[in-house]
């Protein structure tokens, strides 16, 4: 098994989602379950955790995953991780971004963190669905208030992208103006989701 195979980071008019991944997120069955690996901007492997393929479909050609934060508390930008919290993390192979809702123990949802990726890819072993994401330096946070935070724009300019690949830098502010407007509209019907423009509020790093 191997969770190596990563796009190029370049930028070259797209974004290139991988058919068989496409194909293999929308075979996954409720109740699934997932190993989700996260890749840092490097390549390297940042963190790697079980998740199940949730019973409510989620809008094609996104999937949702739940997970549970086992991590300490965290407080990014106002938005609490309370170990123990749900994660309802939204995937797509097709699109530079996934989104997750944070949702303590009573239900009610604490808000939304977004990232702008690769799209993400599905490598099959033994048997285990393995989801990949790799992550393009770009955060938002949405508060249930609508309040938005960017985050880590910092972290971009200080990568070598801006300066060798001024296209790819643009594509992946781009990815995170497109990810803010979805996240509201990503899972309709459900409570807890953000009412519609609320103050942005720029935010150095994470």
């Amino acid at each position: 098994m191997t969770t190596e195979r990563l796009p190029r980071a370049t930028w070259d008019a797209g974004w290139h989602p991988d058919q068989a991944s496409v194909e293999a997120l929308a075979a996954l069955t409720p109740g699934a379950v997932v190993t989700v690996v996260k890749r840092a901007p490097d390549g390297s492997e940042a963190a790697r955790y079980d998740a199940t393929v949730a019973t409510t479909a989620a809008p094609s050609p996104w999937v949702e995953l739940v997970a549970e934060w086992t991590l300490p508390r965290v407080d990014v930008s106002g938005l609490v991780f309370e170990t123990g919290d749900t994660l309802r993390e939204f995937f797509s192979a097709e699109h530079p971004y996934n989104a997750f809702a944070v949702i303590g123990p009573d239900d009610t949802v604490r808000g939304w963190y977004g990232n702008v990726t690769y799209p993400a890819f599905m490598e099959a072993a033994s048997g285990e669905d393995i989801l990949v994401w790799h992550d393009l330096y770009l955060d938002v946070v949405i508060l249930p208030d609508g309040t938005r935070h960017l985050l880590d724009d910092d972290e971009l300019e200080e990568s070598s992208i801006p300066s060798t690949d001024p296209g790819f830098a643009a594509a992946i502010i781009q990815a995170r103006r497109e990810l803010i407007d979805l996240i509201p509209r990503l899972a309709p019907g459900k409570p807890g989701l953000p009412p519609s423009p609320a103050p942005i509020c720029p935010t150095a790093g994470s």
